[in-house]
């Protein structure tokens, strides 16, 4: 396995060779594990008879969406118009900004559009349609819009059988606007059984299905049916009625996911380096260099049966250290500690680890982006880093 030979070169100090070379922390990407996690879901996807639209918001890299097709643009989610116009400038043209529009971004949207990019907009109220169907009118330019379905209580959306449904899609449609439907199962991150995620899955497919039925009985088209998240999209057995898939976490997992049992603790392919700098034998405590600004806040496993703190630990090959946790942090300090009493194994100043994150979104939006090794090349010494892929930052 290579990685791209297009993807983004290191320069100056991103040109060390090992992970023993750059200052710490920073993120590392296991290409392998990337690729792997890929592949998985786009057979899962081929196998259901829907399209495929990876959420890009995870890795925020046109590097790693190259691993998405084979190295060809393909349909994508975003969640930043800043994502968006990257991607457009990647050669993107197919994209879906899956987050409520206001007003005060139209105009970066009707500039995609003009520029030849299929951009998408979300919206649940007739106050968003009208200021759309209007903004549209006035460029002469119709912006594609979906209304966004409630499929769980979550934090927006319409129910399906909400009076408002068919009054948007008509204001929409008037416009030549409406696209259609799109929901996301966001309390499928609690779904903490193989049965439970099916039957997430299963709402979010039946209830997306239901709003676009019922626009369509209102003499409105529907041309896309779009669901989605991490846990759902590898749950689905049926997805009849829906054309499109969507999900951003896969590419990286991490240890909501496999607290969840979506993935292994293998799977995770995102990691961060950190160096040891500290100890506190009296406390039992061993101090890195890695605190919430390396690794964020996220606790997402507090809740999972297993917490694993702000994340497990191996070393720098990527094997985990038994029993060692890193469970607090400050702006640039992390805290291992052994879980349940196990012994602390010795870690001298100056040793090198990898944290495995609760939330790649969260991990991955510390960095500028990421040191790229393949985990299956083994050697005597660290993992060789073969390049460096940035991110896209800002809104």
């Amino acid at each position: 396995m290579t990685v791209p030979a297009n993807a983004t070169s290191a320069t100056n100090a991103d040109s060390a060779r090992t992970l023993a070379d750059p200052d710490t922390p920073f993120a590392v990407v296991d290409v392998r594990k990337t690729r792997r996690n890929v592949e998985r879901l786009a057979a899962r996807a081929d196998r259901l008879g829907v399209a495929l639209r990876p959420h890009v918001k995870t890795a925020k890299s046109l590097d790693v969406a190259r691993l998405l097709h084979d190295g060809t643009p393909c349909p994508v989610t975003v969640s930043t118009l800043a994502e968006a116009e990257a991607f457009a400038d990647g050669g993107y043209t197919d994209i879906t900004y899956a987050v409520g529009i206001d007003p005060h971004k139209l105009p970066r949207v009707l500039a995609l559009l003009r520029r030849g990019v299929t951009l998408r907009v979300l919206l649940d109220s007739t106050e968003q349609a009208a200021f759309v169907a209007e903004a549209s009118r006035r460029a002469g330019l119709p912006v594609p819009a979906q209304i966004e379905i409630d499929c769980d209580g979550h934090r927006g959306g319409l129910r399906p059988d909400a009076p408002a449904l068919t009054e948007i899609g008509q204001i929409l449609h008037d416009a030549g606007c409406l696209d259609g439907v799109l929901t996301h199962a966001g309390e499928s991150y609690f779904a903490c059984t193989a049965e439970e995620q099916r039957l997430a899955a299963q709402n979010e497919r039946d209830t997306a299905v239901a709003a676009a039925e019922r626009l369509r009985a209102a003499g409105l088209p529907v041309a896309t049916v779009s669901v989605g998240s991490t846990p759902t999209a590898h749950a689905a057995e049926d997805l009849t009625g829906v054309t499109e898939l969507r999900a951003g976490n896969y590419v990286f997992f991490d240890l909501v996911m496999a607290g969840l049992g979506v993935c292994r603790i293998e799977d995770l392919a995102l990691s961060v380096v950190v160096t040891v700098i500290g100890h506190r034998p009296e406390h039992g405590w061993v101090v890195t260099d890695g605190g919430w600004m390396a690794m964020s806040r996220d606790r997402g496993t507090a809740v999972q049966a297993q917490d694993q703190g702000y994340g497990l630990v191996t070393d720098l090959d990527g094997t985990l250290v038994p029993d060692l946790v890193m469970t607090a942090a400050s702006q640039e300090h992390g805290t291992l500690t052994a879980r349940d009493g196990a012994h602390l194994p010795d870690l001298p100043i100056g040793t090198r680890l990898r944290i495995l994150p609760n939330h790649a979104c969260a991990t991955a939006a510390q960095h500028r982006g990421y040191h790229v090794i393949d985990g299956a090349r083994t050697t005597n010494t660290a993992p060789a880093i073969q390049t460096f892929w940035e991110r896209v930052t800002g809104w």
